[in-house]
């Protein structure tokens, strides 16, 4: 039953994300239950469950509930989308939808889901690098840097948290890389990185915002670097 669930899942996000104009979107969420476009939206889900099941006639009720369902929770989608925020609104949509696949997967079968898995030291090992990778370099980080404090003169427009979040995701990058072997790629990384940030390295005051900057980003790989050599290492040893 995995198998049926991953085709009907596959159809679904073919038909909500790929075969999804943005004119269609827009059209949607102005005119809603009157839009053109809602319809033909659901009419590609059923093109793309269609083909995904083989054209297989057993799985019609099937196919018949996720269409109608889907034009459903659509549409609580746009009538919300004024009441709550758009990201919560996007997440419980797509949340939606999915219980229903899995719904009609049991319709055909025991869909059987174990998390027997995250009980696995190597799966918590995993996940405990991820969490010091991420959130807890950024703790040691900003009790290391605390000394220096630099105020930028376009601090205000800058978007918020946006360097805890570049960081975060410059870590993972690396643990990433290290973990699959790509040591080369960090090159790159930290060769993008130093292109983005030229117009900050240039700028007036620069020898301190330089000094600021490579400290932080040196900082940063080194902590991703050694959080990734102990997983390396106790994931071997476990």
């Amino acid at each position: 039953m995995i198998e049926l669930f991953l085709k009907i899942l596959l159809a679904h996000v073919l038909g909500d994300f790929v075969f999804q104009p943005e004119k269609w979107v827009a059209d949607k969420m102005v005119n809603k239950q009157r839009s053109v476009y809602l319809y033909w939206h659901l009419l590609v889900h059923l093109l793309m469950l269609v083909i995904m099941l083989q054209f297989n006639g057993s799985y019609w009720l099937g196919v018949l509930i996720i269409v109608l369902s889907h034009g459903i929770i659509d549409l609580i989608k746009l009538h919300l989308q004024s009441r709550i925020d758009h990201r919560i609104n996007f997440f419980m949509d797509q949340l939606a939808h999915v219980c229903i696949l899995l719904y009609v997967t049991s319709m055909y079968g025991t869909l059987e889901f174990s998390l027997d898995w995250i009980y696995q030291t190597k799966t918590i090992l995993f996940l405990l690098a991820v969490v010091c990778v991420s959130f807890v370099s950024a703790i040691i980080m900003k009790v290391l840097i605390s000394a220096w404090k630099i105020d930028e003169e376009n601090e205000s427009d800058s978007l918020k948290n946006a360097g805890k979040y570049i960081g975060i995701l410059e870590r993972l990058l690396v643990f990433g890389f290290i973990i699959l072997n790509q040591w080369a790629s960090i090159g790159l990384l930290i060769a993008a990185k130093s292109v983005l940030r030229f117009n900050d390295l240039s700028r007036a005051k620069d020898r301190k915002l330089t000094e600021y900057i490579l400290i932080g980003t040196l900082l940063s790989i080194s902590l991703a670097i050694l959080f990734s050599l102990l997983y390396n290492y106790f994931v071997k040893i476990v």
